[in-house]
């Protein structure tokens, strides 16, 4: 009877796999995409991280003191506690994402050797000056970092010194193979990427035309090649000479990494030329075409100034003067001219690239935008209320805001102006090299000045009120148009597009003040315009006829305690915007900027915490915001 019951048990087990496996056979497409999140790769998620980043690897941010090493950057980054070259214990609020570790390319393995005092570098007048400065610390430190800097600039260093730390050296091939390689460490897919990535730093007399570089490849082809430097004779501060760079690391390797420009605002007028370059080049065919493909992305905000928009440029735009730095170039050899700054902002920036595109076919300014802290701490903190400087010299303490960033007799740009700022949001469908770096190129990303807020703009032709109501709003949003740094499909028809936009605050910051959609457009004359609209409002306020409130959110903040309420604003605001100045012959790109209510600046965090004497020019207090990257319409 066992026996039975043993065979009766397989032959039944044998009829139910039988079955299970017609049942297989009989799966439709409709069930393999049952599932909804089953190979979906629609970007659903927000990942954050830090675009621009240095450790004490760069010749600079070694010479202030900065000995954090390149591990431990990573480590804050993911959400460990460590401490800073000063000794002061520093967490972020919340582990970062992703990050790119941006050391300097020109003279790779000098800062530590100028730390250490090696024989070739006591052997040499002006190296063995910046190795007693470092040896002193503090403001000595500073001056010399300053110096080593301003002699960068001008392209007046020692010969010696560029030839024993430039591409072909035995330290400089050291030590970008240790920056390699520590990404490669702290790169875990899906959990946190490590990307590796390097800054280029042209900054010719001192005009700021840096670009970081970012590869979306392994180390297996990073190996392969060494970073493009500035100095000569091995360097270029042509951007030609980076595009020339990109081409032949893409066609040698089968690899794909592409640049960003950055600080716009300390270029004194280079950054976005439109008609010859600082390089004596021409503005040209070929030029707009190159940077068209290799500089998808800008750095709209980070520590050395806000680069949107400047007041000068867009004078009825009460939120324009945000963190203005415009005092001169990088190391205030030159003054800054009102006519300098049309080639330095970004929103300037998109509208000559309409018309350069009209003229000569490609746009070179169609870029996304992002946030980076450009911190030489190796600490990518980016909140105000841990806010840890640019360099190490000026990490927290109480009198570190009376220690000029840079100056000369020209001017200086105070301490005091620093800017905590900023992150950059990507979205994307994974946390991986791949898919970040895809995000990057087709511009679907947003840069914020720290605070970490939700946002999400589309445009089409069909958004309705109800679309904001769905389940899943981004799939309507994907379905019915395109996404940030997308480009509108050109209608026969006059209507007017549509655009669906909704942000949610930061849960660790402050409730929202308003949405604004920003319109730059090319008219048939050939003349550049732009205009504002705020297109939603919180608390109740009302938007006139002419796209704007008249009614300020308010402010809540207590100078006394840095604390301020949300008892102001609104935690999630959205809408669904329609053009009321469309004409289907105008070129035209939009973004949005998401403004928060007033809270604290660092500095007042300083003061309260610290006892910091401030002086009374000093900006207490500032509205965070978030920056999407454009959507652009082509009338061609």
């Amino acid at each position: 009877m066992l026996n039975n019951k043993i065979v009766t048990a397989v032959s039944l087990a044998c009829v139910l796999a039988a079955g299970q496996s017609a049942l297989a056979s009989q799966t439709t497409e409709a069930d393999k995409k049952y599932s909804p999140r089953a190979n979906n790769t629609q970007p659903n998620n927000v990942y954050w991280g830090d675009s621009h980043l240095h450790t004490g690897l760069s010749l600079d941010a070694g010479l202030f003191g900065n000995t954090v090493s390149i591990d431990d950057a990573y480590r804050l980054a993911r959400g460990e506690q460590i401490n800073s070259a000063k000794g002061i214990p520093v967490k972020l609020a919340r582990p970062l994402d992703w990050l790119i570790v941006t050391d300097h390319s020109d003279l790779m393995g000098i800062a530590t050797d100028i730390q250490n005092g090696t024989d070739n570098i006591l052997a040499i007048p002006k190296a063995k000056e910046w190795h007693e400065g470092f040896k002193k610390g503090g403001k000595a430190a500073g001056e010399a970092a300053f110096d080593l800097i301003g002699n960068f600039a001008q392209m007046t260093l020692p010969k010696q010194l560029v030839k024993e730390y430039s591409p072909g050296s035995a330290v400089f091939n050291r030590i970008w193979k240790t920056i390699v390689n520590a990404a490669e460490e702290h790169n875990e897919p899906g959990l946190f990427t490590a990307f590796i990535g390097f800054e280029w730093t042209s900054v010719p007399k001192g005009f700021n035309l840096h670009r970081n570089v970012i590869l979306r490849d392994n180390a297996d082809l990073a190996l392969k090649v060494e970073p493009l430097t500035t100095q000569p004779p091995l360097g270029s501060t042509d951007p030609l000479a980076l595009y020339q760079w990109l081409e032949d690391y893409e066609k040698n390797t089968g690899g794909r990494a592409f640049a960003f420009s950055h600080n716009g605002n300390l270029s004194n007028g280079w950054m976005f030329p439109t008609e010859g370059t600082y390089a004596g080049g021409t503005v040209d065919k070929n030029y707009v075409k190159l940077r068209a493909k290799w500089e998808p992305h800008y750095e709209i905000t980070q520590i050395k100034g806000d680069g949107e928009a400047h007041p000068y440029l867009s004078p009825e735009d009460e939120f324009a003067d945000y963190e203005t730095w415009d005092v001169g170039n990088l190391d205030i050899s030159q003054k800054k001219q009102p006519e300098m700054l049309k080639g330095e902002y970004a929103r300037e920036a998109l509208k000559q690239g309409l018309l350069l595109e009209e003229k000569l076919g490609y746009n070179p300014y169609k870029f996304g935008f992002g946030g980076a802290t450009d911190s030489h701490t190796s600490l990518a903190t980016a909140d105000e209320d841990n806010f840890f400087g640019k360099s190490t010299s000026v990490e927290p303490s109480k009198d570190r805001i009376n220690h000029p960033f840079v100056s000369s007799d020209l001017g200086a740009f105070e301490g005091y102006k620093l800017v905590s700022s900023g992150y950059t949001g990507i979205w994307a469908h994974e946390n991986t090299r791949g898919a970040l770096f895809d995000a990057m190129e087709r511009k679907e990303t947003y840069g914020t000045t720290g605070p970490r807020m939700t946002v999400r703009f589309f445009g089409g032709w069909d958004y309705n009120k109800q679309d904001l109501q769905a389940n899943d709003p981004a799939k309507v949003g994907y379905a019915k148009g395109v996404p940030m740094g997308g480009d509108l499909v050109k209608q026969k028809s006059n209507k007017a597009p549509s655009f669906m936009v909704y942000a949610m605050r930061d849960p660790k910051s402050a409730y929202l003040d308003r949405i604004q959609v920003i319109k730059g457009w090319l008219d048939k004359s050939g003349k550049l315009h732009e205009r504002v609209y705020d297109v939603a409002v919180s608390d109740g306020r009302k938007i006139d006829s002419s796209g704007r409130t008249k009614k300020a959110v308010g402010n809540t903040v207590d100078l006394n305690t840095a604390t301020w309420t949300n008892s102001i604003g609104d935690a999630q605001l959205s809408t669904v915007w329609t053009d009321p100045d469309f004409d289907k012959n105008e070129s035209a790109f939009y973004y949005t900027r998401v403004i928060e209510i007033p809270t604290p600046r660092w500095v007042l965090y300083d003061k309260v915490r610290l006892g910091a004497v401030l002086p009374k020019e000093a900006e207490l207090v500032g509205q965070e915001r978030a920056y999407s990257s454009p959507i652009w319409y082509s009338a061609k």
